[in-house]
């Protein structure tokens, strides 16, 4: 274990701490270096100092120093720290001889097992690791959920055995490390791939990195590895988004998946609460996951088939009751007839795509959009539009989906179903007005939350209280 580690990016949320506080359990001197100030960092500051490491930890903060990146024994990068191929103090460390990696990646290299499921994609990254992980728990197997979803898996290894699974939810920053710019290349036993579509574009530059960081789940499986997917048979409808991920200079690598056979088998009997056919594709992606691992564990396609058999009823049940993960397309409330949906999770304009299509009739349909947006085209949101109850734009974004498409006609429903309504407060009113019985009113921004929120939980929980505040005023 190294002794002198700096760590590159705390982050306000938790994208440093696990890494500092299980480097600071092992006895090392850490140093971590953010550009944010102590005030905005006040939180996971008041964490570390409070496992009291005295002199082994140093705060460098507001500013790096290029001496704590040269003279240390391990970079830990927070993912998040942007075009990292770029930064100089990240390069100066390249140049000495100083190995770099991340808090997943530290995680990978002190695992007691080798049993890991590894999920990546542009929406339904989180659900589908859930379901995953559930699915395990309830064939029998030991379990654990981590990654870039729940609390960091560090200071659980103590707890992990050499049977257990471990899924990951993968993020395309992550990917990028793990796929060899740590120098360590790795892709997990069982890699899963929901969808492919562009985002993130602000940080990989063009839609060809961000292909081929997620193509890091599968490139560097060992002998016996599976990759599955349902993105091979399930493409957008639209044919110029069906073609661009295959034109990226990463190729389809997402194509000639293991088909377990497992979701297949029980798609017939299988019984969702979430709403939408996305819901559906991520379950059926879950269960084919679980037969991968079936299947790495040594068992052949019969007794896969017999599995699907024994144990239906629990796996069906294991998903017939899950209400899908806070804040993805989840019911905040009926009101008076209006159904309200919290889905603040989605960050791009496929993701807010798949959302309205969850539901059968798009003209009953309010939408809540805008916010930061990545670099992506919003164009497909904005031209919704003429086909939804309304739409009510908010945010840094908010202006150009509500604008005329260059050359298009003024007038008709695009400009009397469209308004620019700039907070989060006036869109819930505004969409509060016009919505009537057996309407939907979805928060399904397309875009991140950085412009006016500190991330997408603080806008869905807001989004909540604002539509809860509603009936509170109605009764008074």
């Amino acid at each position: 274990m190294p002794q002198r580690v700096t760590i590159m990016g705390l982050g306000r949320f938790g994208g440093g701490l696990g890494a500092a506080r299980w480097l600071l359990g092992q006895g090392a001197q850490v140093t971590v270096t953010d550009l944010q100030s102590r005030e905005q960092l006040a939180a996971p500051i008041a964490e570390l100092t409070a496992l009291g490491a005295g002199e082994r930890l140093q705060l460098r903060l507001g500013a790096h120093d290029p001496r704590d990146f040269i003279e240390s024994e391990l970079i830990v990068v927070n993912p998040a720290v942007p075009k990292p191929w770029q930064n100089e103090l990240l390069s100066m460390a390249i140049a000495h001889g100083v190995p770099i990696t991340t808090e997943v990646g530290l995680l990978i290299d002190h695992l007691p097992t080798k049993r890991t499921i590894g999920i990546t994609g542009t929406a339904g990254k989180s659900t589908t690791a859930t379901l995953i992980h559930r699915l395990l728990v309830a064939s029998g197997r030991r379990a654990w959920l981590g990654g870039n979803i729940g609390g960091s898996l560090l200071a659980q290894l103590d707890r992990i055995g050499p049977d257990d699974w471990v899924v990951l939810e993968l993020s395309s920053f992550m990917l990028h490390w793990l796929g060899g710019a740590s120098g360590r290349p790795w892709s997990p036993r069982v890699a899963a791939l929901t969808n492919l579509a562009p985002n993130h574009l602000d940080w990989h530059g063009n839609f060809d990195h961000y292909s081929s960081a997620k193509a890091a789940i599968r490139s560097h499986q060992c002998e016996g590895g599976r990759f599955v997917t349902r993105f091979d048979r399930e493409l957008p409808s639209d044919a110029a988004m069906a073609a661009m991920p295959a034109q990226s200079a990463a190729g389809a690598w997402w194509s000639a998946p293991f088909v377990s056979g497992l979701g297949d088998r029980l798609a017939p009997r299988m019984r969702l609460e979430m709403p939408g056919a996305h819901a559906q594709r991520n379950a059926l992606l879950a269960l084919d996951a679980l037969g991968a691992a079936l299947a790495c564990e040594g068992m052949s396609d019969e007794e896969i088939a017999e599995i699907a058999e024994i144990a239906a009823d629990p796996l069906l049940e294991t998903l017939a009751t899950f209400k899908g993960l806070p804040h993805r397309l989840a019911l905040v409330c009926d009101r008076e007839g209006v159904r309200w949906f919290d889905d603040s999770k989605s960050t791009t304009p496929e993701a807010t795509l798949v959302a309205i299509s969850a539901f059968t009739d798009p003209a009953r349909v309010h939408l809540i959009a805008g916010g930061y947006d990545k670099g992506a085209d919003l164009a497909p949101i904005r031209d919704l539009s003429a086909r939804l109850a309304g739409l009510y734009s908010i945010g840094a974004t908010g202006a150009k989906l509500v604008a005329t498409p260059s050359g298009a006609e003024t007038g008709g429903s695009t400009t009397t179903r469209a308004e620019y309504c700039e907070t989060l407060e006036t869109a819930v009113a505004r969409a509060a007005e016009r919505a009537r019985p057996g309407d939907v009113v979805i928060l399904s921004p397309g875009c991140a939350s950085w412009d006016q929120f500190a991330n997408y939980e603080e806008r869905g929980r807001l989004f909540a209280e604002l539509v809860h505040s509603l009936g509170a005023a109605a009764s008074r």
